[in-house]
């Protein structure tokens, strides 16, 4: 699927939704103009983002003011979209508020760059779902789509020492959220339930494991790998602390080489900082995987394991612990994703419905030597 044809992820009509959303901005600013109309085409698979140009004298605040002066340049947006409904979501549940005051908190208590909000929209009349608007951040950012451990992009160019100063930087946002984030803000993140914070994540888990395949064929291979993980429970699970959730290189804009955003917070928990560093560490996995099995090298010595945990330590004084049972999860949790990513596929008729559901997980291989214990061998 990482170098496919993009699967099909909304139903809604672009050229429809720029019109609405000038309606709605018109409404909050007379006269509002949208100009430069983008759609990603190479990350995210969940919630709809568009890119676009705000062009308007007056605004909310001095910096949008001073941007959108008369004569000035449009202001660069971003508007994050609930998924279209229709269109058979990924998640559940889309609370477009719930992202919305993780960003201002982490803005309010870290120096983590996050995208500032202007707007926050509950209402889903506007659009057909709750969105929200937020400041763009100019910059580069590693694909999914052909991945970025594939031949051709800007991040495979470039140099190893290139490389490891974006590596070092990105592990640094980690350690700043981690240490500096008050965890007792983030109590509205934990799942209902009884246990800790990590007990009560997987048992999320498992419930939206049951969401995706409610009505077709259950995955053996995620459920054998939910077993494994109640057999190798941590002894230590270790503090909570405010997880990113969606952990990867391909959720940030880099300046350069450093970050200049970090995106897409809808995944965030509160849970052992192990969360973020399982999933760092196994969604560039992923990619290499793939691009090893198409008969390239990838980026072997990128986003390793063992530096991932070697720089995390000096940064923070916290040794990771229980990272074969993290990154298990980490493809875990990424399998149950992928397996509704291939319903919606055959939903929308793209792919044919095999024998075997384990054969729409793309990491199948990966995910069974984790099982197995070879994995990390």
């Amino acid at each position: 699927m990482a170098t496919a044809p993009r699967p099909r992820t909304t139903t809604r009509d672009p050229q429809e939704l720029v019109r609405r959303l000038t309606g709605w901005l018109d409404a909050r600013l007379p006269g509002a103009r949208v100009t430069g109309v983008e759609v990603p085409s190479s990350n995210g698979m969940s919630s709809e983002t568009l890119l676009f140009g705000l062009d308007h004298p007056a605004a909310p605040s001095p910096k949008l003011s001073a941007s959108l002066q008369q004569g000035g340049p449009p202001f660069a947006c971003a508007l994050r979209l609930a998924a279209d409904p229709a269109a058979y979501t990924v998640f559940p549940v889309y609370d477009m508020a719930r992202q919305h005051r993780v960003m201002r908190l982490v803005a309010e208590h870290t120096d983590v760059p996050v995208p500032r909000v202007l707007w926050l929209e509950e209402d889903p009349t506007a659009l057909g779902a709750p969105f929200f608007v937020m400041e763009r951040a100019e910059g580069r950012v590693p694909p999914d789509v052909m991945p970025y451990t594939y031949e051709g992009n800007w991040l495979h160019s470039a140099s190893d020492a290139e490389r490891a100063r974006l590596e070092d930087a990105t592990v640094a946002v980690l350690a700043r959220l981690h240490d500096r984030f008050p965890a007792g803000e983030a109590a509205f993140l934990l799942p209902e339930g009884e246990g800790s914070p990590l007990r009560r994540h997987v048992a999320a888990q498992r419930a939206y494991y049951d969401w995706v395949v409610d009505g077709l064929a259950r995955s053996p291979l995620i459920e054998s790998a939910f077993d494994w993980i109640d057999a190798h429970w941590p002894a230590d699970e270790g503090p909570a602390v405010l997880c990113w959730g969606d952990a990867r290189i391909g959720n940030i804009v880099y300046d350069g080489f450093e970050p200049a955003a970090v995106l897409d917070w809808e995944m965030a928990a509160l849970g052992p900082r192990e969360l973020d560093l399982g999933w760092t560490v196994y969604l560039h996995r992923f990619f290499q995987d793939l691009t090893v099995s198409s008969g390239q090298p990838g980026l072997p010595d990128f986003l390793r394991r063992d530096h991932i945990e070697a720089r995390y330590a000096e940064l923070t004084g916290h040794t990771p612990r229980a990272m074969e049972f993290h990154t298990l999860y980490a493809a875990l949790r990424h399998a149950v994703v992928m397996l509704r990513i291939a319903y919606r596929q055959l939903h929308f008729g793209e792919v044919r419905v095999p024998d075997d559901p384990d054969a729409l997980i793309l990491h199948r291989g990966s995910l069974e030597a984790m099982v197995r214990g070879t994995y990390w061998n």
